[in-house]
């Protein structure tokens, strides 16, 4: 039992640590990091009707929760001889983003490469960005365990993008995996996946999300007690 015991707890204060160690700043994304994901997707169902989750393959490296403005890349796919030179926006991209926010990459058709490794991963991790949201795959995953920088990504590959992709834009609205993405929105990231917040219809899902959440924690309780799922729902008015 103690073998068990010292690696969760062990993850649970990483968790915890790496929450503490996004800057502090807006009261808004610091509350959206409190909520669940599950609640943040289920809020802007019941408000917008609005499918705001990304993929079910869209999934954490190492476990991560976190929230920020969304900093947004694109690469298209192309073959070319340039090298690097053809990639250098997608660097720049991590140079000029502010501390807590989240990089969004995309790639186009790109699930069999990486979109970073352990050198973008390294630097935006000591540039303080909240996280990374990569619709394509991964590399380096030791070193990006090791640095505790959280990552989601839809698989992890070994290949490269250079002489594969072209830098298409930063900063512009993407589609990743399968979730709209505008810059400075919203990103909610846990263990259930990533959601997608619009600026502008922050406070109402989040006053929601934060309600869902009540209701689901005063019903864990309640369902021990009754041993009742059924009477539970029938009480708190959501399953």
């Amino acid at each position: 039992m103690k073998k068990l015991i010292v690696p969760i707890a062990i993850a649970t204060l990483g968790l915890a640590g790496w929450l503490l160690a996004q800057p502090a700043g807006d009261p808004m994304i610091e509350a959206f990091r409190m909520v669940e994901v599950a609640s943040v997707a289920d809020a802007m169902e019941q408000l917008y009707g609005t499918k705001a989750y990304m993929t079910h393959d869209m999934r954490p490296v190492l476990t991560s929760k976190f929230a920020g403005p969304a900093v947004t890349v694109l690469l298209k796919k192309e073959e070319h001889k340039e090298g690097a030179s053809a990639s250098q926006g997608m660097l720049n991209a991590i140079d000029s983003a502010a501390p807590g926010s989240v990089y969004v990459m995309v790639l186009e058709d790109g699930v069999d490469y990486a979109g970073i490794g352990g050198l973008m991963a390294t630097a935006m991790k000591y540039r303080g960005l909240a996280g990374a949201v990569i619709d394509a795959s991964v590399r380096d995953t030791p070193q990006i365990k090791k640095l505790q920088f959280p990552v989601f990504s839809r698989g992890i590959a070994p290949s490269t993008t250079i002489n594969h992709y072209r830098f298409a834009g930063s900063n512009i609205p993407v589609t990743c995996a399968g979730a709209r993405v505008n810059p400075n929105d919203i990103i909610v990231a846990d263990e259930d996946g990533v959601a997608v917040v619009p600026r502008a219809q922050a406070a109402e899902v989040l006053k929601k999300a934060q309600q869902l959440d009540d209701t689901e924690h005063q019903m864990l309780p309640f369902i021990e007690k009754f041993k009742s799922v059924t009477e539970a729902v029938k009480k708190f008015g959501r399953i």
